[in-house]
């Protein structure tokens, strides 16, 4: 008799899992139904799709903060995706919930960002009809763009975390529970987005002569000083809170979310709107610009490729403005700087 290991990881979920814990044999299900695996529960086929997917590997060469980075220690959207996944992961654990959805939703929560971190997508913002968002376009990613317009097909529960990771500089923690992912797992996402952000940024700013270590001390003496300590004490801190409360939301001390909430306001007025920052990003917005322009009128060379599998909850209509909108979103920072050169800048003659 065939052995089911998937049935098998099915059980030890029900036995080993938290009562708060989502099981991959409740979920919801895909937009398209289709066969199980005989090894691998639903949500570690998402996680294994999304880590397979030609966006997944585009986020390697998009901005994080600083713009078309040259060094080679300055944070990516991937190296983001994977802290955020060993971040929300360590949580997890901890408060015995599921692992493989954490990880699809952490793994495939920036599918959608554009080149040139949010500038790209402010500026996109500005253009398609309707706005850009880019928690709404990783949606886009995994339901209709992925593999030639068929999409990766994945769960509920891993779109639902995708769609709602996204805070803005909206409370951490908000009064409407509507704001928050479905389950658990994707508020851990959520959560675990935010530390691995308002630090990693810090760092990186640091590192590009932005700023000091003395300049957030007083924020952050009561965590640590050092990346790992900071992480580590948001952690425990959400993991106690949590396990104190044994509810299906997550807690945190008054104190870490105000230390939290400071380093996030810090960035914005040190960081991201500083000049030598601002300066950057009103460039790439220029690039952004020109180049959705450009293909608007010149539709026709666009990849040809179209897609077909249209979900009713998009428009019904590939209109120009989709098309031009989903090729520039996909680009990396890299690509749309050659792309930029290729067509607004004059090429020399070649005398002989």
């Amino acid at each position: 008799m065939p052995i089911h290991l998937r049935e098998e990881i099915a059980e030890r979920e029900v036995r080993n899992l938290s009562p708060h814990a989502c099981l991959s044999k409740n979920s919801k299900g895909r937009l398209s139904p289709e066969n199980e695996c005989p090894i691998r529960v639903c949500f570690q086929r998402d996680r294994d799709r999304i880590i397979h997917s030609k966006t997944f590997r585009r986020l390697t060469h998009k901005t994080q903060v600083f713009l078309a980075p040259t060094g080679d220690h300055y944070r990516t959207r991937l190296t983001h995706a994977l802290e955020v996944a060993q971040i929300a992961r360590t949580i997890g654990v901890a408060l015995r919930l599921n692992g493989h959805l954490i990880e699809a939703i952490a793994l495939g929560h920036d599918l959608g960002h554009t080149p040139f971190g949010h500038a790209g997508e402010s500026m996109l913002n500005e253009l398609y009809p309707g706005g850009f968002k880019h928690y709404k376009q990783s949606l886009r990613i995994v339901d209709i763009l992925e593999k030639k317009g068929k999409g990766l097909n994945l769960t509920y529960e891993v779109r639902d975390g995708i769609l709602k990771h996204s805070k803005g500089r909206k409370k951490i923690l908000p009064d409407d529970l509507k704001e928050l992912p479905k389950t658990l797992e994707g508020q851990v996402v959520r959560v675990s987005d935010i530390i691995a952000y308002v630090n990693h940024d810090l760092d990186d700013a640091v590192r590009a002569g932005i700023i000091k270590k003395h300049d957030y001390a007083h924020i952050t003496r009561s965590l640590g000083q050092t990346n790992s300590e900071r992480i580590g004490a948001m952690v425990r801190d959400i993991i106690i809170r949590t396990l104190e409360t044994d509810s299906s939301s997550l807690a945190m001390s008054n104190e870490v979310l105000k230390i939290i909430n400071e380093l996030r306001t810090f960035l914005f007025k040190n960081v991201y709107l500083t000049n030598q920052v601002h300066h950057e990003f009103v460039k790439a917005m220029k690039i952004i610009k020109e180049l959705y322009e450009y293909y608007l009128e010149n539709d026709q060379q666009l990849p040809s490729a179209k897609n077909k599998n249209q979900s009713s909850i998009y428009e019904t209509e590939t209109t120009n403005h989709r098309k031009v909108c989903d090729f520039i979103a996909g680009m990396t920072d890299r690509y749309a700087l050659d792309l930029y050169t290729n067509i607004f800048f004059p090429k020399p003659w070649s005398v002989v």
